[in-house]
């Protein structure tokens, strides 16, 4: 459920912030060289405005992956700019890079990625780490965040002893872990049932209202895409159509 100064919050997000949160110029990326070369980006411009929720869309091999790993700084263009507030990430070393990922960007990603030893609760202090915050502060936060996505009873199971879509619901929670401007989700329901994955669209849905975060997420279901407000489709590395959406809203806000 939304607070009644959701929409100001995010509004003055937007406000705040001159310039796009990401503005991409020319972006091309290729892997490998000569006749086996592979273009998956081909001179993409795009812009993502603070606090936007976008869904990149596209057949499998449209770039859309590649997209989003340019967007983490996971990866660097072949040419072109990408710039994070007005950085280009490309000209970051590696331990800037890293201390932008820890402090700005969370991902989700369709595999979970959880460590199958730790709990669910453990896996979310483990985000925290790098930070070097105390035990007790670490342990407290890890607890409101699996509250936050609706998993305050389930935080002493092993992923094993997890459902699918509360492997999701814990992956978030250690995505949000360092308070992220931006969350980075790459088929975040690829593995799970539609309605699963439906509660956990929802769920993305509501982190974005609540924190004014900005969404990023790959998917190549349509279904999936209508929930952002915006839609990025992608083909053979080209942006074919950028153009808002409907945003039907979660089944809740649909009764």
């Amino acid at each position: 459920m939304t607070g009644p100064n959701t929409d100001t919050h995010r509004a003055s997000n937007k406000v705040a912030t001159a310039q796009p949160l990401y503005e991409l110029t020319a972006v091309t990326k290729v892997y490998g060289r000569g006749e086996g070369a592979v273009n998956a980006l081909r001179r993409v411009d795009l812009e993502i405005e603070n606090g936007g929720f976008v869904a990149l869309v596209g057949p499998s091999g449209s770039g859309k992956s590649t997209l989003l790993q340019l967007l983490g700084g996971l990866d660097r263009p072949s040419s072109g700019r990408v710039a994070f507030e007005g950085r280009d990430l490309a000209r970051l070393d590696d331990r800037e890079l890293t201390e932008l990922r820890l402090g700005a960007i969370g991902f989700v990603f369709q595999q979970f990625n959880l460590i199958p030893t730790l709990t669910a609760a453990e896996n979310v202090e483990a985000a925290l780490a790098p930070i070097g915050i105390p035990a007790r502060e670490c342990r407290e936060r890890a607890a409101a965040l699996l509250h936050d996505v609706g998993l305050a009873q389930r935080a002493a199971p092993l992923p094993r002893q997890l459902s699918g879509g509360e492997q999701q619901r814990v992956a978030i929670a250690r995505a949000l872990a360092n308070a992220p401007r931006v969350l980075l989700a790459d088929e975040p329901t690829g593995n799970l049932d539609t309605h699963t994955g439906e509660e956990v669209l929802a769920l993305v849905e509501r982190l974005w209202r609540e924190h004014g975060l900005t969404v990023v997420l790959v998917t190549h279901d349509q279904r999936v895409a209508a929930r952002a407000e915006r839609m990025v489709k992608l083909r053979d590395g080209i942006v074919s159509t950028d153009a808002t959406t409907s945003h039907p809203g979660t089944p809740d806000e649909q009764r």
